[in-house]
């Protein structure tokens, strides 16, 4: 989308001084090297009387870890999960490697890709039979719908986040933070048993938008993600913040005034996902895939 990135460009400089003036891959086998889950509390016998959601919980986040692991997977590498990690034979589409000119981003996107990759195995080792198969994904026309609600582009132009390591960076914005507030208000809903590996992977989805949040405000992609958020904000009803907030361009955490990550609910999840949709859409054309899959 050669308009949002001209824009983003434009802001670079401006930015700079405003700030003056207030003051190789190792994809190969890393990601399925992670751990067993021996010890890890997933055995047979349930820590309380409704472990059978903590199933429901992790199969909702695998849905997820799918969407995302597919999205920086074709960008850094051009392919997606492997086969024997999709437990099925889904269609995803879109998603090409993406022109890296900047290093520490080209690097940002390995690292990131590493990681959704071994969340993808880890929560499918976890689940052992149970863990659903990976939906159906949209990586192409869903970019260019979102973008169009968020404002971003107008009637006529299209968004293709792997077009340039600007737009990838828009487009891992919209993930990265509704990872960490579905994570996030899950964590109640989760026994003692399951509870500390759903929040190291919640803190491992921060630190990616932490990070991507970073990049957006060193080149100026704030008010990008501002438009992205408010989106976010709307069609979830939970609050979001954009890179640019309270007048910091570099704002890298998304929380509320007591500082806390905002928490989302599945169904709130579902209607960003689903752009609306209450039991499809976007990224999710035929829904996703276990217990809980629709907004109602």
């Amino acid at each position: 989308m050669a308009e949002t990135s001209e824009t983003i460009e434009t802001n670079r400089g401006s930015h700079r001084r405003g700030l003056m003036k207030t003051v190789g891959l190792g994809l190969a086998g890393t990601a399925l090297a992670a751990a067993g889950t021996a010890g890890l509390g997933f055995g047979t016998t349930p820590a309380r009387a409704d472990a059978t959601l903590d199933g429901e919980i992790l199969n909702f986040a695998l849905n997820l870890e799918y969407l995302e692991a597919e999205y920086y997977l074709r960008a850094v590498t051009g392919s997606g999960i492997p086969a024997n990690l999709t437990g099925g034979a889904a269609t995803v589409t879109g998603g090409s490697l993406v022109p890296f000119q900047n290093t520490a981003i080209a690097y940002l996107a390995q690292k990131i890709a590493v990681d959704e990759l071994a969340h993808v195995n880890f929560l499918r080792t976890a689940l052992g039979a149970s863990a659903v198969a990976e939906p159906n994904i949209d990586l192409s026309d869903s970019f260019t719908t979102l973008a169009l609600a968020a404002g971003l582009i107008i009637p006529g132009q299209t968004f293709n986040p792997f077009a340039s390591e600007t737009d990838f960076l828009i487009g891992a914005y919209i993930f990265e933070d509704v990872g960490v507030t579905a994570y996030a208000g899950a964590a109640a809903s989760l026994t003692p048993a399951t509870l500390p590996y759903a929040a190291s992977i919640l803190a491992v989805e921060a630190y990616h938008a932490g990070a991507i949040r970073s990049r957006l405000g060193e080149i100026g992609g704030s008010a990008a993600t501002n438009m992205i958020s408010a989106l976010r904000q709307t069609l979830s009803g939970v609050g979001d913040n954009g890179v640019n907030y309270q007048s910091n361009m570099f704002n890298f955490t998304n929380v509320d005034s007591n500082g806390q990550a905002y928490r989302r609910t599945p169904q709130q999840v579902l209607s960003i996902v689903y752009g609306g949709g209450t039991a499809n859409g976007l990224f999710f054309p035929n829904g996703m895939n276990g217990a809980v899959t629709t907004t109602a």
